[in-house]
């Protein structure tokens, strides 16, 4: 039998497995802004877990509802059966919505949520006499999970790589990072929005009546911060409703307050078909997705027999009893502290702060919305991604997390932030760029 305590039995996601087993970053226990890590040491949260503790650390509204309900009902199957708290975490989330997004499926990730609303825009379009619209397109640079559809419409190279040929009849936008044009930018950009007539040829090229959906994240997060210039979205909303194309926004990133308005549907003003959660849905407590649609989506599917099932689709743990207590809690945290709209409030000493980082050591670009930001490196020549990673630990040995990704650090922390810790943690930020090379 192996040593419990031994490293080897767990293969790490997303993880340089070897290079971390012999320096390994451990966390033990986590409260408010702060992880505690196993030498004994308070590591200031700069990433939001990953993108998903929007309301910080063991919060106790959240963590006595999980409580409660392992107690009360452990499991539930939501196959032509429920439970009670289902229905109500439903309704909670579709009242952050505006009207006529009445309706939510529920997965158990943010990559479960994308291949549902692919699979729900093909069979919509089938119910609608349109079966013929199997085309999906993407983004490059997109991230939208790492099932096979959302590799397949994600632009991430080094995710989709090694896995073959993926899924057919996907095309890819280009993406819209214009660092010529928009270094340096705060807030939305201004350069880019005309990346958007890209759709307009590819719909040429295929059809727009064999096209079924378009999916973008209205902020590409993991991919290292890129926004979208000022129009681009409305844009792509436009040309999606002219040729009949469902248009699907993925917030798994920028739902629940991340950018100062409960999704970014509202911030920009622009209303996807459909939109895919997870992440900051549970306070990231209990693994949970959601997929809401507009009316219109869910009602061409409640046409044929009343005892016939509408859509063959759905996982065995969809509305756990314990994440939908996580999310209803969470919910209710998220309005009783004004967590939704908070970064409003502190977005403008958040965008201050980053961009003070200007001109410090190998920076090219700083990029910020709402409590997000990009800080991008110069590559080292011949160690792509090297120089960041570098910049990671250092951080972290200074007592911050953050994220990297190539050479751009990724910085959204809990939106409970202070702006004392936003500037302990830009300070930590800066003294680890400027000791890396």
């Amino acid at each position: 039998m192996s040593n419990p305590n031994q490293l080897e039995s767990f293969w790490m996601p997303f993880t340089a497995n070897r290079d971390f087993k012999k320096d390994p970053r451990l966390m033990v226990s986590a409260d408010g802004m702060y992880y505690a890590s196993h030498d004994g040491r308070q590591i200031l949260d700069g990433t939001a877990g990953l993108w998903c503790c929007n309301a910080g650390h063991n919060r106790e509204p959240i963590v006595k509802a999980i409580q409660e309900a392992a107690g009360t009902l452990d499991y539930a199957p939501n196959f032509q059966m429920a439970h009670p708290t289902a229905f109500e975490f439903a309704n909670r989330l579709t009242s952050l919505l505006p009207d006529g997004y009445e309706h939510t499926f529920f997965t158990n990730s943010g990559s479960e949520s994308v291949d549902t609303a692919l699979k729900i825009a093909l069979a919509y379009h089938r119910a609608k006499g349109e079966g013929q619209r199997t085309r999906l397109i993407g983004r490059e640079r997109g991230y939208h999970g790492v099932g096979f559809g959302g590799i397949s419409v994600g632009g991430i190279s080094p995710n989709r790589q090694a896995f073959g040929s993926l899924l057919p009849g996907v095309d890819h936008l280009p993406h819209t990072h214009d660092l010529e044009r928009n270094a340096f930018t705060r807030g939305i950009p201004a350069h880019g929005a005309e990346k958007a007539n890209a759709l307009e040829n590819i719909i040429t090229l295929h059809d727009p009546s064999n096209i079924a959906a378009v999916i973008v994240e209205p902020l590409a997060g993991s991919t290292g911060v890129l926004l979208p210039p000022k129009g681009y979205l409305q844009k792509l909303r436009e040309i999606c409703t002219k040729h009949g194309i469902l248009l699907i926004f993925d917030e798994v990133i920028t739902g629940f307050g991340r950018l100062g308005s409960p999704f970014a549907t509202d911030y920009f003003g622009v209303q996807p078909d459909i939109i895919t959660t997870a992440k900051g849905l549970t306070n990231g407590t209990v693994p949970a997705g959601a997929v809401i649609v507009q009316d219109h989506i869910y009602d061409a599917f409640m046409n044929g027999p009343e005892q016939a099932i509408e859509l063959f689709h759905g996982y065995t743990y969809s509305a756990h009893p314990l994440a939908c207590a996580a999310g209803i809690a969470t919910i209710d945290l998220y309005r009783d502290e004004g967590l939704l709209t908070r970064a409003t409030k502190l977005s403008a000493y958040w965008e201050n702060a980053v961009h003070a980082l200007k001109g410090e050591r190998n920076v090219i670009d700083i990029r910020n919305l709402g409590l997000v930001a990009g800080i991008e490196l110069t590559p080292r020549e011949g160690e792509p991604g090297k120089r960041a990673m570098e910049i990671f630990k250092k951080a972290y040995e200074k007592g911050a997390l953050i994220r990297t990704t190539g050479d751009i650090i990724a910085l959204s922390p809990p939106l409970i932030i202070e702006e004392a810790q936003i500037d302990e943690l830009m300070g930590i930020v800066r003294e680890a760029i400027n000791e890396v090379y």
